[in-house]
């Protein structure tokens, strides 16, 4: 799996919306409203580093409201966050 952080800017007037549909978009994991430079961060997730081209550049970039993006792809990962909630499905009774 690769994953990839997107940093977004759009009109402070749209954050919601803007979030909203890129939240939606497959291969995004998460949107969160951040502080700083950018309005918005993206955690995209796909298998094939193909699949970026088709998720930030391809669908990311051109959502109404979005006016640039950078993207971090991720090499390595240090939580075991994701790995812990994986093995505690349908663990719980």
């Amino acid at each position: 799996m690769i994953t990839s952080i997107v940093l977004i800017k759009t009109s402070t007037d749209s954050i919601p919306e803007v979030a909203e549909r890129i939240a939606a978009l497959e291969g995004v994991s998460e949107v969160y409203s951040v502080t700083g430079a950018h309005n918005l961060i993206a955690m995209v997730r796909v298998p094939r580093h193909d699949d970026l081209a088709d998720v930030i550049p391809g669908h990311i970039s051109k959502v109404p409201g979005v006016l640039s993006t950078e993207t971090h792809i991720a090499f390595r990962t240090y939580s075991q966050h994701d790995l812990e909630a994986a093995f505690a499905i349908g663990l719980e009774g």
